[in-house]
């Protein structure tokens, strides 16, 4: 069940994430190096969308000293919820995503709350609940809300959105044609 804590901390229901960079910091485009992973949020999935919504208002009203001291109106910022249809990809169908991201490593958990420290286990076409947090920023000219990354808990297993690895088995085949013999 996704909840909000704080005001601009929310706790997911099960999403997908994607671009999975989640237990070694990389950077993007010469920046920092960040933890970062997007998450496809079902449309169906109201009850998170809301509370998103909800700590994003919050976000700008306790931003308001970024803005100027003035609260923006909320279509004059860059916002963090996109709808999936932006992006040319199936596996954002029908959802919703948000590019969120930490100089803090997340801490990575099953369902029973158990560190998972294997990196295989956490990939980009798994589920989750993932804790977020929505903060202003005014940078260069650039006004908006942005995602810090919080905590994962695994939920369960997916298809891979990496293209998935083909096994040598498979490219080279059993044997038969073998050209050398």
């Amino acid at each position: 069940m996704a909840k909000i804590m704080n005001g601009n901390r929310v706790v997911t229901n099960e999403v997908r994430l994607s671009y999975a960079n989640v237990f070694t910091p990389k950077s993007i485009n010469g920046g920092d190096e960040k933890y970062s992973v997007s998450l496809i949020i079902p449309k169906s999935d109201t009850e998170t969308i809301a509370l998103i919504n909800k700590a994003i208002d919050q976000a700008i009203t306790d931003g308001v000293s970024k803005f100027g001291g003035k609260k923006p109106n909320k279509a004059a910022l860059k916002l963090p919820l996109r709808d999936g249809i932006e992006k040319d990809d199936e596996a954002y169908e029908d959802a919703y995503f948000i590019n969120c991201n930490s100089k803090t490593a997340p801490q990575i958990v099953d369902l029973n709350r158990q560190p998972i420290t294997d990196e295989t286990e956490v990939y980009s076409g798994c589920y989750a609940r993932v804790s977020i947090n929505f903060y202003a920023f005014n940078t260069n000219g650039n006004k908006g809300i942005a995602c810090g990354l919080g905590n994962i808990q695994k939920t369960r297993d997916g298809e891979s959105l990496g293209g998935g690895r083909v096994s040598a088995n498979d490219d080279f085949g059993d044997g038969e044609d073998d050209f050398l013999g």
